[in-house]
């Protein structure tokens, strides 16, 4: 690893180059249900006006998902952002292997199957009932069982966790019947024992990440695990039983539940079972494969504590290897952004709150934990309040705020990363008119941030990893209109990611930079990367994807 070169136009600003990532706030293609548009933000609006501002790709095979109808999410964004390349990710990844059959052949999946062959055990699949491709596909876990079938495997369970947030949010019965169907198919045709035996919203069970919730992961081992909690004789029954009792419950929220024959589990999980959590993201995924794996493990107390062979989709941190074993290796990313100012002597700050607080960190460093030196690079997280979003819209903005504005301003930081969450995690909701508060905070802190950049002559990189806020209705794909309910006559919620491009801007107040867009166009936000490189006075690797800017 060798140290970037000085550029020979311009040596850096006086204060830092400051990297705003305004999750999911994207450029929206609707007027209607756009409430970044909706919203009221000055601060955005002056940038857009009066200094250099482009649009950059988000989503698909720009930040290297299989295709461009793969709505774009946060731990590739920052994954793009932080490498300044374009590495395939979760998604294409698996498909390859499964395609190819490497996945079938390797030693991990043989030794699932002959675990459950030789003890008579069960395979139990854990994970995101979704074809969102955000976190997980249905196609995967359908290859999966239907080879774990081949292979002599007798009995079959699934532990469903409802979607909601990635594909509409009240779809879930259409992803239960499918798989039952195909449940089914498999049964008809000599397969054995499979079918449902858990499952639950991701948001109550299984699915929390950064140890927001560890409560929630609890809860999913209960259910999961020792097959306890209310009991239905199928999913679609429990589903339609919680909405009829909730009517406004969105999928992403419905209560665990466990399928249950005479009173009794259909499928908790025993000693000598053989498990596969088939999510291929991480950030999800790694508190529950801790759960399984961790002798010494604190967060709670698993009851039952059972022995199996675990596996997941894929390792979901490679520093501190979660899980032991895995299906499909990850991408190998190298030659990060944080990595390069370490060597080149830049000191560091990267900062948000609770909820990406692992993206602007560990997704940013090419899925890497902890610092590359200690003494350069300074992270800071701000607890998340546990509540949900769209009573809370303003998040922890204003704290991060107020620690961003102190080292700005403090001096002791050459580069500076924050994530303001807000636009994304509330926009999940769907609730419109707290997604609209939400665009509000960042924008009222993005004012505070350029006033700070103002004071010491530094420059701000204003960017977004995706959009969402920005699309928040449903619309008809072919007329573009919005999708209404046929009940009340509103628009249909959208609590997706959306496939629009996000904001780019580059504020230079002392002009020393004398910044002008380069021209290049269908960039994505890996330019990103090149494009804080150029500002802090080097020049950026040729492989990185080119800047959005040049200087002079």
């Amino acid at each position: 690893m060798e140290a970037l070169k000085k550029s020979a136009k311009f040596g850096g600003p006086k204060g830092p180059v400051v990297l705003v990532i305004m999750d999911g706030v994207g450029l929206g293609r609707y007027e209607e249900g756009d409430m970044v548009r909706q919203a009221t933000t000055p601060h955005l609006d002056w940038l857009r006006d009066n200094v250099p501002c482009t649009s950059l790709k988000a989503h698909g095979t720009a930040v290297g998902l299989p295709s461009d109808a793969d709505m774009g999410n946060s731990e590739v964004g920052h994954n793009a952002i932080g490498c300044g390349r374009v590495f395939d990710q979760g998604a294409r990844l698996v498909n390859r292997a499964i395609e190819s059959g490497d996945l079938f052949r390797g030693e991990v999946w043989r030794g699932l199957v002959e675990n459950c062959r030789k003890n008579g055990g069960t395979l139990h699949f854990i994970g995101l009932l979704s074809d969102g491709n955000v976190h997980s596909h249905t196609d995967h876990l359908k290859a999966l069982i239907r080879e774990a079938c081949r292979a002599g495997v007798g009995r079959i369970r699934v532990h469903v966790l409802l979607d909601g947030r990635d594909v509409p949010p009240t779809s879930a019965l259409l992803y239960v019947d499918d798989l039952e169907d195909f449940l089914a198919e498999m049964r008809n045709g000599n397969c054995g024992d499979c079918r449902i035996a858990s499952g639950g919203g991701r948001m109550k069970i299984t699915m929390d990440r950064y140890e927001a919730d560890w409560g929630m992961v609890e809860l999913g081992w209960k259910t999961h695990v020792k097959g306890e909690g209310r009991m239905f004789p199928s999913a679609r029954e429990a589903i339609e039983t919680y909405r009829r009792e909730n009517p406004d419950v969105i999928d992403q929220d419905i209560p665990p539940f466990v399928i249950g024959s005479g009173g009794e589990p259909v499928g908790p999980v025993h000693d000598g079972d053989s498990v596969i959590f088939f999510n291929f993201r991480g950030d999800r995924a790694i508190e529950i494969s801790r759960a399984f794996e961790e002798e010494d493990f604190k967060p709670f107390r698993r009851d039952p504590e059972v022995r199996v062979e675990y596996a997941g989709m894929m390792q979901y941190d490679g520093d501190l290897r979660i899980p032991r074993k895995y299906l499909v290796s990850p991408p190998a990313i190298d030659r990060t952004l944080d990595e390069y100012l370490v060597y080149s002597g830049v000191s560091q700050l990267a900062i948000s709150e609770t909820q990406k607080f692992g993206h602007v960190t560990y997704f940013f460093n090419g899925n890497r934990s902890g610092k590359f030196d200690e003494k350069l690079d300074d992270y800071v997280e701000v607890p998340s309040d546990a509540v949900p979003f769209e009573q809370r819209p303003w998040m922890k903005a204003a704290e991060i705020t107020d620690r961003v504005t102190a080292a700005i301003e403090g001096g002791g930081y050459r580069f500076i990363r924050v994530n303001y969450a807000n636009g994304d995690m509330v926009g999940h909701t769907g609730v419109v008119e707290a997604v609209e508060i939400a665009v509000e905070t960042v924008d009222l802190c993005l004012g505070r941030v350029m006033e700070a950049v103002r004071k010491v002559d530094g420059i701000l990189v204003l960017s977004a990893d995706h959009g969402n806020a920005d699309d928040m209705y449903e619309h008809d794909k072919k007329t573009g209109e919005v999708v209404r309910d046929a009940w009340t006559g509103l628009p249909k919620a959208k609590t997706s990611h959306s496939l629009n491009p996000v904001p780019a801007c580059v504020y230079d107040p002392a002009g020393s930079a004398r910044v002008r867009l380069s021209g290049n166009t269908g960039l994505g936000i890996a330019s990103l990367a090149a494009t804080c490189i150029r500002l802090l006075g080097f020049e950026p690797p040729e492989d990185y994807e080119p800047s959005i800017i040049e200087l002079g």
